[in-house]
């Protein structure tokens, strides 16, 4: 199993609209795309200084599996939008 988290920082003054549109889009991806095994999402709720606004945990049944969702077309059109309303981004990919 492949354990996917990626961390976004919004762009200051990113409108609540363009978050409920990322949340979204990122709630239908695991019906489009084969071999996610599990999916969730979420805003930061603390809000601290070292806080990334928003996280995502997808777990895939291998590599194969995790390379197939980057280059799916469902997920193209969800990270362009998330990279139009992020300042920065990163992510952790582990067994």
């Amino acid at each position: 199993m492949l354990k996917h988290i990626v961390f976004m920082k919004f762009n200051p003054g990113t409108s609540e609209d363009d978050i409920k549109d990322i949340e979204k889009g990122l709630a239908g991806l695991p019906d489009r795309i084969p071999g996610i095994k599990r999916y969730e999402f979420g805003r930061d709720i603390l809000r601290s200084d070292r806080s990334y606004d928003f996280a995502l945990i997808s777990e895939f049944e291998d590599q194969e599996a995790m390379k197939q969702y980057q280059v799916h077309p469902y997920h193209f059109a969800v990270l362009n939008k998330i990279n139009a309303i992020c300042e920065d981004i990163v992510a952790v990919d582990f067994e």
